[in-house]
């Protein structure tokens, strides 16, 4: 028997409306799994990388090999990565999160540093004369005013690693990185496509959730601009 030629799943259409309603509970369980792995990642990049850029700018000498190292981590292709962080974690999610972690690190550190020696040094000064101690100074002073650029590197890491979760479909945990390979390999058009722009979406609402966060917590900016 043919199909009916409505069928847009028996004739392999890349646009097909019937893909989105009998898949709906994979796709999401897809997105969950690359929100997940997203958030992870860019969260313990953040963590390890604000401490590397406060030691890096309190030490000079620390910032040169702080950042070449960073950056020959991101120089790295995604899979030779995540072969060499294979016998570490195995064929699971953390080998996924590890990569990602190392690929953030050179944008979150550049970026914070950049932003804490963009700091001038008058008002550092005046901080001091006011009675502020080092770590006053960073949490009350420095940090604030660093937040333009650091939330610059936090949305490019942001965004990356939204793309390189679908590498991990070489694992297994790819979020819809999985269903792309697989749709890639049995030249299944409509979920290659549907994973796709879901992946875009995320990437753009991702970055447009952290501009409006970015605007919120330097009102100052603003008025700077105005």
């Amino acid at each position: 028997m043919t199909a009916p030629p409505d069928d847009c799943l028996a004739s392999n259409e890349w646009i097909c409306g019937v893909y989105l309603s009998t898949r709906r509970q994979i796709l999401l369980d897809a997105v969950v799994q690359h929100l997940q792995l997203t958030f992870l990642s860019v969260l313990i990049g953040l963590a390890v990388a604000l401490p590397l850029a406060v030691l890096a700018r309190r030490w000079g000498w620390a910032a040169g090999p702080v950042l070449a190292v960073t950056t020959i981590l991101y120089t790295i292709p995604s899979l030779a990565m995540f072969s060499l962080l294979l016998p570490l974690y195995g064929l699971s999610a953390t080998l996924v999160v590890a990569g990602l972690v190392l690929y953030s690190l050179t944008l979150l550190v550049r970026n914070i540093l950049a932003g804490l020696r963009a700091v001038p040094e008058e008002t550092r000064q005046a901080a001091r004369g006011l009675g502020y101690g080092p770590v006053r100074l960073l949490l009350t002073v420095e940090l604030p005013l660093a937040l333009p650029a650091a939330m610059a590197g936090l949305r490019i890491a942001t965004v990356s690693a939204v793309s390189l979760v679908t590498v991990g479909a070489i694992v297994g945990f790819g979020g819809l990185g999985n269903l792309i390979y697989a749709g890639m390999n049995t030249y299944f058009k409509a979920q290659v496509l549907t994973a796709s722009v879901l992946c875009v979406l995320i990437a753009v609402a991702a970055d447009l959730f952290l501009l409006g966060v970015q605007r919120l917590i330097t009102p100052w900016t603003r008025a700077a601009r105005g």
